[in-house]
């Protein structure tokens, strides 16, 4: 499988940095002033400056759960999915959706927790029981 890229805005470079270096564990890749890359759990998202922030839309409703559209984030091995929840605990990042199982005892039975970044963007983390199932009906 390919990696992909994503471009996002952020309100500040520090912060960003701080989040995804410090907490997350992401690697930092190149940067100027104004946008910064990070290797996010195989993938790599771009950050770029921006005062211009849309209002989130709860208006995703996933396994009787509204979840904020548009979002972002990465599908992670249990093991991972466990890690990342503790350094998110560790910092006292609040959860959006706390860690929860969705779908359980069906087809794309998986974890999944929803947190913003310092500059407001969701990301979701999720780890499937059966990675088989992902792009399953």
């Amino acid at each position: 499988m390919r990696v992909f890229h994503f471009a996002f805005k952020v309100k500040d470079i520090q912060s960003t940095r701080k989040f995804y270096v410090e907490i997350l564990g992401c690697k930092e890749g190149r940067s100027t002033e104004s946008w910064i890359d990070f290797d996010f759990f195989g993938n790599q998202l771009s950050a770029h400056l921006s005062d211009n922030f849309p209002e989130l839309d709860y208006c995703g409703k996933v396994d009787g759960v509204h979840v904020p559209i548009p979002h972002f984030g990465c599908l992670l091995a249990k093991n991972e999915f466990k890690t990342v929840q503790k350094k998110l605990e560790t910092a006292n990042i609040d959860f959006v959706i706390k860690p929860q199982k969705r779908y359980e005892g069906k087809v794309g039975e998986q974890m999944t927790m929803f947190v913003f970044d310092f500059s407001g963007n969701p990301i979701e983390f999720k780890s499937f029981v059966n990675d088989s199932e992902v792009f399953s009906e």
